[in-house]
């Protein structure tokens, strides 16, 4: 089910969701900006591939890639806590609310407070967490199974260099929250290019004189998130935008900041919840030898969720937000849905070919250096798991939004927690069984249980107009499941043959690479073909969209 990709397919999707300014020129800046947005993003994901791909080839799924994987990850929980959907979240909305009331001295006192509060909670985690990481490091190890080898010294090593990180990169989410909120999506594109850049570039620099790979590839970290900071501060600068260090006291006495508050409190609750759910996933994953397959199987999940359904979810927060200020509820519901169905016309199908091909696909990507037929099984039983859920972490990065650009955190938020606990639940009942697999099983189901909540609570919204439009989106999913499941057919019935011309071959790229591009194209043009027989109106509709702009 894959419609031809266009050079910017993000300013085909933002034409298809948006159409709502009279000026001309704001609108095509708008097209434009997402346009980039998504040029960038696509090479961001490009790059992102080979730097697991240089991971894989350095440290494989052994000691020391478990040891960087778990050192990783802590930094990690709190940048998600502290940056990026939180602070979109709570940033953007009330943005909005300064730019269009135009009062620059309101605006630079609310970006300072907002800036200051970031500044000393996050130095004061980076500082306790540098401290702790000799603890953390031996919290991980106590939960390894006899036999398992943890290098709990290696682990805390690593994350005494990459803590630094979170204060860049938090830094970076602050600046990508002004960008966004003014709809100006390019230079917040270049951040993820850079961090990936420096991810490759940096061991390859450093590694004569670093102790291990695992060592250069953390230096890389710490330089990357610099990098994500430096490239967007220039652009907010031009904005106009101003920001100051300001007393702790005269910045929670903000108003704006008050504002803010409120909606990141319950936003981060969900949030510590959910990465507290994925701290524990990666425990029990290190403990059974599965941490690092679990990451490179998710690394493809966000390849196939990033360049459409982030950029998506990007571009429809601060849209969203501006019409439910307006209170054009009708633009509002027509906006949420259409992005909606434009989600599941990519998930759903990508989901079945990334069931279907999962041995090709991990075995093309990773297979080479220390990544052996031991790493491709383990990591493609886990993207098998994990493809599962794509459909619904899809449909939540687009559902979320709905509820965040009315200014309500705490809907998602309770869906987000039922969600962890579900998570945590299937993850004790299935890990032992399955391994890897059965955590990766328990992400997507729980990520089923998201969508479900969420979409239960939209219904109670009242929105006119929005039960029905909920109701076809989901009758569209099931076609989509049915000409998925058509168009899989062929390309089960030539799997066989595939393996026996090509699978002799030493090369990777004709082993695995052949079967895997004739089955996409195959699967491909049945898919098409089928929308085009049935005059498909979603896909019908997002080629007009971009012919027209």
């Amino acid at each position: 089910m894959i419609i031809g990709i266009p050079a910017c397919p993000l300013a085909w999707i933002r034409a298809t969701l948006t159409d709502m300014s009279d000026d001309a020129s704001s609108h095509g800046r708008i097209i434009r900006e997402s346009g980039k947005l998504s040029i960038l993003t696509m090479i961001s994901r490009v790059l992102g591939l080979f730097r697991e791909m240089t991971r894989a080839a350095l440290m494989g799924t052994g000691v020391l890639a478990e040891a960087f994987t778990v050192a990783f990850v802590t930094p990690n929980f709190f940048r998600r806590l502290f940056a990026e959907g939180s602070m979109a979240v709570a940033l953007i909305p009330t943005m909005k609310v300064y730019f269009t009331a135009g009062k620059d001295a309101e605006t630079e006192e609310f970006l300072s407070a907002t800036f200051s509060i970031l500044v000393y909670t996050v130095g004061i985690v980076v500082a306790a967490g540098v401290a702790a990481s000799g603890v953390i490091a031996a919290g991980f190890a106590s939960v390894a199974e006899a036999g398992t080898v943890v290098d709990a010294a290696e682990t805390a090593a690593l994350m005494r260099i990459m803590f630094p990180f979170l204060a860049l990169v938090s830094v970076a989410a602050f600046l990508q929250g002004i960008l966004n909120a003014r709809s100006v999506f390019g230079p917040p594109g270049y951040a993820p290019i850079l961090f990936n850049m420096a991810f490759i570039g940096v061991p390859l620099l450093i590694s004569r004189w670093a102790p291990n790979p695992a060592r250069a590839m953390a230096v890389g970290v710490v330089v990357g998130g610099l990098l994500q900071a430096l490239c967007q501060l220039p652009a907010v600068l031009r904005l106009g935008a101003r920001f100051r260090l300001v007393s702790p006291r005269r910045a929670l006495a903000n108003p704006g900041m008050r504002r803010v508050i409120t909606l990141l409190a319950p936003t981060i609750i969900g949030t510590a919840a959910y990465e507290l759910n994925g701290l524990i996933s990666v425990a029990l994953a290190n403990a059974s030898g599965a941490a690092t397959s679990l990451n490179f199987s998710l690394r493809l999940q966000e390849l196939i969720l990033g360049v459409f359904i982030a950029s998506i979810s990007t571009v429809l927060l601060p849209e969203l937000s501006g019409l439910a200020a307006r209170s054009e509820w009708d633009s509002f519901v027509d906006r949420l849905v259409r992005g909606l169905e434009t989600a599941l016309l990519i998930t759903v199908p990508m989901a079945v070919f990334s069931v279907l091909e999962r041995v090709d696909i991990v075995t093309l990507v990773y297979r080479t250096g220390a990544f052996g037929e031991e790493s491709v099984r383990k990591t493609a039983e886990a993207f098998l798991y994990h493809s599962l859920g794509l459909v619904f972490i899809g449909a939540n990065r687009i559902l979320a939004p709905g509820f965040y650009a009315r200014g309500n955190t705490k809907r998602p938020t309770v869906a987000g927690l039922a969600a962890v606990v579900a998570n945590i639940m299937f993850a004790l009942l299935l890990a032992r069984p399955m391994k890897g697999g059965g955590i990766a099983l328990a992400l997507s189901l729980a990520s089923m249980v998201n969508t479900i909540i969420l979409v239960i609570m939209l219904f109670g919204l009242r929105l006119e107009g929005l039960g029905k439009a909920l109701k076809s989106a989901a009758l569209y999913m099931i076609k989509l499941v049915a000409y998925s499941a058509i168009a899989a057919v062929p390309v089960l019935f030539l799997r066989k043959l595939l393996a026996d011309v090509f699978g002799g071959s030493a090369s990777r790229f004709i082993s695995a690479g052949l079967p895997f591009l004739i089955s996409a194209v195959i699967f491909g043009v049945v898919g098409v073909g089928l929308l085009v027989l049935t005059r498909d109106k979603v896909a019908g509709g997002l080629v007009s969209s971009f012919r027209r702009h």
